[in-house]
């Protein structure tokens, strides 16, 4: 239906009248028609006269009405909450806070996203990759990488910093030496890797000193469920022979004096509840 035109005389003055269809107004919006029904709907926009054929009769306030309703849900506003808030200024500035505040974690969340992004495509790491850990995840094999997502929900941001410092100074022989590691290794082939790994304090897959500590354990967490965790998930995803080593790199490290051990105290190994 095309828009009609009219001359109306006022207080001596005539001016034109223009009446918009529906689809007509919705148009002129840049919006659809089920879009303005669904406003009609909600009380968001005035319902209009209808000529004598009953076709709906839109007029410039209403057109203005809608252009105002579509600029304030671009905004964000929910438009459930714009309806309840359409003739208080102040609620709508309320609710204009509320979706800057949810706006501006959005944009962190992505900004974040697009360096996550950036460093994995840097290094050509696997896009699964544990955040943070993209540097060396090409280096560590599956279940090392298994153990770290694991871990990275154990443990607080600190303790994760912690844990990427301790797994970037994992010497790479003694990584490849434990990844290669048969589940029926030989007694003297255990023996061995465990005295090399004893002796390097970046031991991370036995790390006590985060899961135990305040500090470094997620606040979500209590410490006997860190360790429950963190031992299931070493027996899950390494062989036998590779989890008897940790158990005895574990009470090896337990047993040293004090100034050798990874952490003061003589709290029991992750392992003692998983053995």
């Amino acid at each position: 239906m095309a828009a009609t035109r009219g001359t109306a005389s006022a207080g001596g003055r005539s001016a034109d009248t223009v009446a918009w269809s529906t689809r007509e107004l919705a148009d002129l919006a840049g919006t659809t028609l089920n879009t303005v029904r669904h406003y009609h709907s909600l009380g968001l926009l005035d319902t209009p006269e209808r000529n004598r054929n009953g076709y709906k009769q839109y007029q410039v306030t209403h057109l203005v009405q809608l252009l105002q309703v579509r600029r304030i849900a671009e905004l964000g506003v929910p438009l459930s909450k714009l309806a309840a808030a359409r003739s208080d200024s102040t609620g709508l500035r309320a609710e204009l806070r509320q979706v800057d505040a949810a706006v501006a974690a959005e944009i962190e969340r992505l900004c974040r996203a697009r360096s996550d992004i950036a460093a994995i495509l840097d290094v050509r790491a696997p896009i699964d990759a544990p955040r943070g850990f993209e540097t060396v995840a090409a280096q560590l094999s599956e279940s090392d990488l298994a153990l770290i997502h694991i871990c990275a929900r154990v443990y607080s941001a600190s303790g994760s910093f912690r844990l990427r410092e301790m797994v970037a100074e994992e010497p790479p022989a003694l990584r490849r030496e434990f990844d290669g590691l048969s589940f029926d290794a030989e007694e003297a082939t255990r023996q061995l890797l465990v005295r090399r790994m004893a002796a390097e304090t970046s031991n991370w897959r036995w790390a006590e000193v985060l899961w135990s500590s305040e500090e470094f354990r997620s606040p979500d967490l209590a410490r006997e469920e860190a360790r429950r965790t963190i031992g299931a998930s070493v027996n899950e995803f390494y062989n036998a022979a590779q989890s008897d080593v940790l158990r005895r790199v574990s009470s090896s490290l337990r047993d040293a004096p004090v100034e050798h051990r990874s952490r003061p105290g003589d709290a029991p190994s992750l392992f003692d509840v998983v053995a």
